[in-house]
């Protein structure tokens, strides 16, 4: 029988300020780790808008979406759990707006912190995925692209009544 691949799509928020980056800790199967503001692309929603929800919903803070960091695959196996999913991610980086320290945090997020590349660097083995890294490392080696690279069809964000 013929199973057809389909990767989980998600969208992250490299969020620098001050030479600083906003990473969630967050509970997970394999315990507290650290995580980009990242999440699920949500039916009917275009990359940027899912990012800039899973932003706000992660850490409180308002996010907008300016270039796209890159385009990321990754595998994660748990055989002992029954898990063998595949990531692709798509990581922006872009303008920090408001907080709102009223905001309640998603499920599972414990806190937000502001790391600096040498602290992100050495708690590698506490981040959720080797993405937290690459996403930051790109970011930091100035890897942009137009957010014009995508095209979102109407019928996607289209909802009949």
């Amino acid at each position: 029988m013929d199973i057809r691949w389909k990767p989980n799509v998600t969208v992250a928020a490299v969020i620098e300020r001050d030479g600083r980056y906003l990473l969630v800790e967050e509970h997970t199967a394999d315990g507290l780790r650290l995580n980009n503001p990242a999440g699920h692309l949500d039916p009917g929603e275009s990359p940027m808008a899912g990012c800039s929800r899973e932003a706000l919903e992660e850490t409180g803070y308002r996010f907008e979406p300016q270039h796209l960091v890159g385009v990321y695959l990754s595998r994660t196996e748990h055989p002992t759990r029954g898990e063998d999913i595949t990531y692709l991610r798509f990581a922006f980086c872009g303008q920090l707006g408001e907080h709102d320290p009223s905001r309640e945090l998603d499920t599972g997020i414990v806190r937000t912190v502001w790391m600096t590349p040498q602290e992100i660097r050495d708690s590698a083995a506490r981040h959720r995925s080797p993405l937290v890294l690459q996403c930051m490392e790109d970011h930091l080696r100035g890897q942009r692209h137009p957010l014009d690279l995508f095209y979102v069809d109407p019928s996607v964000t289209h909802n009949p009544t």
